[in-house]
């Protein structure tokens, strides 16, 4: 991986990583609730794109409730639409305390894992990212969004006792993706960028600094996708030591990679709903057209979404999205 990074830094073209597994899905005929219950059907959508589109990387699914899951918390499922979590698993601090950190037999992690090691055995051409949650945003979903963010002004140990425990089960879900093969894994913690920089570097990058350290090497890297980072605190996220850095549409990509080290690579950010689902072809060409030529000065960036492509997201598209990148690098 590292000598991977090193070759898109130095080639004159520049790479693109969209985040997408939902046109696989549905390439197959395939539900979202079939792929993301079932390592098969989770696989072959990985595959469908992998031989559809020239991606840089291929990604396993983005899903921010796998995790949660496995601690206990109840998850709405749908055909059309991403797993959600429903309520709250902790109502108060004792809750906390009596949480227990879960084995990687629970919930649907094993199939996460049958889908990476599938993919691991075939592709061959690219590296594979798995995908996990961030601590912070693991937390956000087992205790409230809403009441995690008074938590950590007003009862920080308790904050912290609980981002440990999240951090206990992410590590061991890291390396457990590692041992499949994976050649890195996009962390999410979108609900970081609700925190000031400071706030993030306490309650989150300094976690995902300790899982970095224990899981990244040579030949697994980790990217720490952060949508909610406006730029404020990108800062916060290059503590953290990452090898990639992957941003979300909300900031303005040629700000951001300023902040980013050059031997790192910055990621993103072509919105995932209004641009890659709502689009018309011409829009996304002169968009992906747009943001090549203000971050043409940074030989570390690589193209993206700046999140997840949605489910029912049009394959013209994403076609467009390649073929603007295609006419730039020509």
């Amino acid at each position: 991986m590292e000598r991977w990074i090193e070759q898109v830094i130095q080639q004159k073209k520049v790479a693109a990583v969209p985040i997408m597994t939902h046109p696989g899905i549905e390439l197959g005929n395939r539900t979202v609730r079939e792929a993301v219950t079932n390592g098969q059907i989770h696989y072959e959508a990985v595959m469908r794109l992998c031989e559809r589109y020239p991606s840089a990387a291929a990604c396993t699914i983005m899903d921010l409730t796998t995790e949660a899951e496995c601690f206990g918390a109840e998850i709405e499922f749908s055909d059309i639409a991403v797993p959600a979590v429903r309520g709250r698993l902790l109502k108060g601090t004792k809750d906390i305390s009596r949480l227990k950190v879960p084995s990687l037999n629970s919930g649907r992690i094993p199939e996460y894992l049958k889908a990476n090691l599938l993919a691991a055995e075939k592709i061959c051409d690219r590296p594979l990212f798995g995908g996990c949650i961030g601590p912070f945003s693991l937390a956000g979903r087992l205790y409230d969004m809403s009441d995690i963010m008074v938590l950590i002004c007003e009862e920080p140990d308790a904050a912290h006792e609980l981002l440990s425990k999240c951090t206990e089960f992410i590590l061991k879900y890291c390396l457990a993706l590692r041992e499949t093969g994976a050649n890195g894994v996009v962390m999410a913690e979108p609900a970081a960028g609700l925190m000031s920089n400071e706030q993030c570097v306490d309650f989150s990058s300094l976690y995902v600094k300790y899982i970095v350290e224990k899981v990244q090497t040579p030949e697994f890297s980790v990217v720490l996708h952060n949508c909610g980072n406006t730029g404020h605190c990108t800062k916060a996220m290059v503590e953290t030591g990452a090898a990639m850095y992957h941003f979300g549409n909300k900031c303005a990509m040629c700000e951001v990679m300023e902040d980013v080290p050059p031997t790192a690579l910055g990621m993103g950010n072509i919105d995932p709903v209004s641009i890659f689902k709502d689009a018309m072809p011409a829009q996304m060409k002169q968009t992906v057209k747009n943001l090549l030529e203000q971050t043409r000065r940074f030989p570390n960036f690589v193209l993206s979404s700046g999140c997840d492509t949605p489910p029912h997201t049009p394959l013209h598209n994403i076609d467009a999205f390649f073929e603007a990148l295609q006419e730039w690098n020509e």
